[in-house]
C-alpha cells in the first residue's frame, strides 16, 4: 500500500500557495480537521515532520521542502495526463498549448497555425504569450506543449528544433540619414533613440550582439510593446528600432520605414520550437513541427526569404 498519495502533494502545494491550513482546506474542498488529519497520518507513517508549527504559521521542514518540489513537478503532469485521457474518451485528439517567448514570433506563428488548424480539425490550439521569458519552466511544468523562442536553453528532457532563419536589422524612417545604407556600425547609434520591445537588455540581440561588444550605448532607450506603434514612431522620426528583417519587409512599406544591416556581416538569428522529449512521438505535435519546417523550406526557396 502506498504511503504517499496525491492528496498529500496537493495539500503541501496548496498550503504553500495559500499560506494557511484554513485557506488550503477551502481550496481543496476539505475541512481543516480532515486536512490536518491527513498530513498528521502521513508524518506518522514516514516518521518525519512536514512542517514546523510556529503559532498559526507553518514553515516547511527539509522534508516538507522536498515534498513541495515533488508536488510542483508531479501534480501538473498528472493533471495534464488526466486532461489528455478525457480528450481521448470524448474522441478528441487533444489541445496543443503553445507558449511564446518573443514578441515578433507571434506574427510568424500565425502563418503556421492557420494551415495547421485546417489539417488537424480535431486539435485545438491555445497560444499563451504570458510565458515570455519563463518558457522552460512552463515546458517542464506541463503548462505548455511547445515553446516558440529565439533563444533555446538546452536542458535534459527537452528538444529544440530550428524552424525559421531570419536577420535582425535596424529600422529607420523615410527621412533618416541611414536610409539606403548598406549597413550601420555600433558607434553610429550613440546619438540615436533606440526603440525595442519591453525586454531586458541582456535578452535583446541589438544590445548583446551589436552594441555591448563595441562598448557603446544608444543616446536613449525606449520600450514599446506593440509593433505597429513602434513602426509609427520610427516613421515619424522619433527613433530607430530593431526588428527581424522579414517583419520590416512585410509591414514596413505601410509605414515608409526601411531595414539597415547591423554591421557588415549582419546579425543572424533563428526561431526554435521546443518540446519535451517524452512528447516527441505525439502525432499532432510532431505535425506542427513538420509544418513549421516545411514553411521554412518554402521561405528559403523564395528570393526575398519570405513565405506567403
Amino acid at each position: 500500500m502506498s504511503i504517499l498519495e496525491r492528496i498529500h502533494l496537493a495539500i503541501i502545494r496548496e498550503v504553500d500557495r495559500q499560506g494557511s491550513l484554513t485557506a488550503a482546506a477551502s481550496r481543496l474542498n476539505l475541512t481543516q480537521s480532515a486536512l490536518s488529519h491527513s498530513i498528521a497520518k502521513l508524518e506518522k507513517q514516514i516518521g518525519v515532520a512536514v512542517w514546523h508549527r510556529e503559532g498559526r504559521s507553518l514553515r516547511p521542514t527539509q522534508a516538507g521542502e522536498w515534498l513541495l518540489a515533488v508536488a510542483n513537478r508531479l501534480l501538473p503532469q498528472l493533471t495534464h495526463a488526466e486532461e489528455r485521457l478525457r480528450q481521448f474518451a470524448k474522441g478528441e485528439r487533444g489541445n496543443l498549448r503553445i507558449g511564446m517567448e518573443c514578441h515578433p514570433c507571434y506574427q510568424w506563428l500565425l502563418k503556421i497555425v492557420a494551415p495547421y488548424l485546417d489539417t488537424w480539425p480535431k486539435v485545438d490550439v491555445d497560444v499563451r504569450q504570458k510565458v515570455q521569458f519563463g518558457g522552460i519552466g512552463a515546458l517542464f511544468g506541463y503548462d505548455i506543449d511547445l515553446l516558440v523562442t529565439p533563444d533555446p536553453l538546452h536542458k535534459p528532457g527537452l528538444r529544440f528544433e530550428p524552424v525559421f532563419d531570419y536577420e535582425q536589422v535596424l529600422v529607420v524612417g523615410p527621412d533618416h540619414p541611414l536610409r539606403g545604407a548598406d549597413f550601420v556600425r555600433p558607434q553610429r547609434l550613440t546619438g540615436e533613440t533606440l526603440i525595442t520591445y519591453p525586454v531586458p537588455t541582456d535578452r535583446l540581440d541589438i544590445f548583446t550582439r551589436f552594441l555591448m561588444p563595441a562598448g557603446v550605448s544608444p543616446k536613449q532607450h525606449k520600450e514599446i510593446e506593440t509593433t505597429d506603434i513602434m513602426l509609427l514612431m520610427v516613421s515619424h522620426g522619433r527613433g530607430v528600432a530593431a526588428l527581424p528583417r522579414w517583419m520590416v519587409e512585410e509591414f514596413g512599406p505601410r509605414f515608409g520605414v526601411s531595414p539597415v544591416r547591423l554591421g557588415p556581416d549582419g546579425v543572424a538569428k533563428q526561431i526554435f520550437l521546443g518540446y519535451r522529449e517524452a512528447d516527441a512521438d505525439i502525432d499532432y505535435l510532431r505535425a506542427f513541427v513538420d509544418l513549421a519546417l516545411a514553411h521554412r523550406d518554402m521561405a528559403a526557396d523564395r528570393p526575398d526569404g519570405l513565405s506567403a
